[in-house]
């Protein structure tokens, strides 16, 4: 049976994201063997998150593939991502700090949702901590160049938001009488 789900689970992943009929197919044929698998079931949150943008739908799918396997490595990954997309930061920031814990996992991309968290909020400072903290744990040179092309990213969001503090300062000042 686990050789049988196997299958189809890697011939989803396989059509996944370039042909979503295939994918689907095969994804429902292995959720019909073991509907209790966490990859399946992450597999078709990330269906509904990244294509066809039903965080609601994607969230209900990615609590079930947490229920059933908490230390999977792929599930928290995706899942924080659709919590940031859907602008559930609380729930993502439990999810961060709870995955942080998880032997094995991708830390690198975890901190680097951490700063994206902190970003979306108007924390950039926070935003730029939390990539020097993801940078320690990039072991490729794929992740640590988009961990510093971020970092730039967001100093000149910084920059800019800190140049508009200071005009608005100085037209207050002239204002005043």
């Amino acid at each position: 049976m686990t050789l049988t789900k196997n299958k189809y689970y890697f011939e989803a992943l396989d059509h996944y994201p370039y042909s979503l009929p295939e994918c689907l197919e095969a994804l429902n044929y292995a959720l019909s063997y073991d509907p209790e698998d966490a990859d399946s079931l992450c597999l078709m949150g990330r269906i509904y998150s990244e294509m066809l943008i039903d965080y609601e739908k994607a969230k209900l799918y990615f609590e079930e593939a947490m229920l059933y396997d908490v230390n999977n490595l792929n599930t928290p990954q995706y899942y924080i991502k659709c919590l940031l997309d859907n602008e559930d930061y609380h729930e993502a920031t439990k999810l961060i700090e709870y995955a942080l814990k998880i032997k094995g996992i991708d830390k690198a991309t975890l901190w680097f949702y951490r700063s994206l968290l902190s970003e979306k909020r108007g924390s950039f400072k926070n935003a730029l901590k939390f990539l020097d903290e993801a940078a320690k744990f990039c072991f490729t040179e794929e992740s640590l160049s988009m961990v510093k092309d971020r970092k730039k990213f967001v100093k000149k969001k910084l920059i800019k938001k800190n140049k508009n503090k200071n005009n608005s300062e100085f037209n207050k000042k002239i204002k005043s009488p």
